[in-house]
């Protein structure tokens, strides 16, 4: 499975985290995605998908949220 781009969180052009960032604002969206890391690497061990599968998830998520930390140019 394609981690950085699945094709179940895009509708059209739109990204399901872009929608987020637009309706919550980045530091919310930011605080979202180091939870969602937090759930990846907590089943990590015992999920059906497997650990690189989650572990590769919750990167992408930490990823992100150090993205939307970064100050606006």
């Amino acid at each position: 499975m394609d981690v950085d781009n699945p094709p179940h969180y895009t509708q059209g052009p739109i990204h399901c985290i872009d929608a987020m960032v637009s309706a919550f604002g980045k530091d919310e969206v930011s605080a979202f995605c180091r939870l969602n890391a937090f759930k990846y690497v907590w089943r990590s061990t015992t999920h059906i998908a497997g650990s690189e599968q989650n572990l590769r998830k919750a990167m992408w998520y930490m990823n992100k949220s150090i993205e939307l930390d970064q100050p606006s140019r």
